[in-house]
């Protein structure tokens, strides 16, 4: 009995120490809620700060495929080149899992509310890893 309940133990402990916890969750949907605040006070460089800053960098959109940092905040400037055109964002996350130790998956809804031009939205699948500590997103797929 004592060996089965230190097996237990240590299969638990072993799954504890290798899960993420609850402050991984906490800081990815922080990066989110930052991001939201930055776009909706018209700052796309700020709102990048959740992407890896890195040419490996996917963003996988409308028009196809875009690799790296540099280009996916150029396609950013030229699809939103003004207040008018960015809107009011709004993320809505409908999953968000954790399928290895420094990776998490994210699924959600964005919108953006925009009274002049109409709204836009869909759907988004995001990529993040733990990289030195701090979670990135590393690929994006918007709809």
């Amino acid at each position: 009995m004592k060996r089965l309940s230190f097996l237990l133990f240590f299969t638990l402990s072993c799954a504890a120490a290798f899960g993420q916890s609850p402050d991984d969750r906490r800081a990815i949907l922080a990066i989110l809620d930052r991001q939201t605040r930055d776009w909706n006070a018209g700052n796309v460089e700020a709102f990048m700060n959740g992407y890896w800053k890195s040419d490996s960098l996917t963003f996988v959109g409308k028009v196809g495929v875009t690799y790296g940092y540099e280009a996916t905040l150029s396609n950013y400037k030229r699809r939103y080149p003004d207040r008018a055109s960015m809107g009011t964002l709004k993320f809505n996350i409908l999953k968000l899992t954790f399928p290895s130790r420094n990776t998490a998956y994210v699924i959600g809804q964005w919108h953006l509310t925009r009274p002049q031009i109409g709204d836009a939205g869909g759907h988004y699948t995001l990529l993040w890893r733990k990289i030195d500590g701090k979670w990135v997103i590393v690929s994006d797929h918007s709809s």
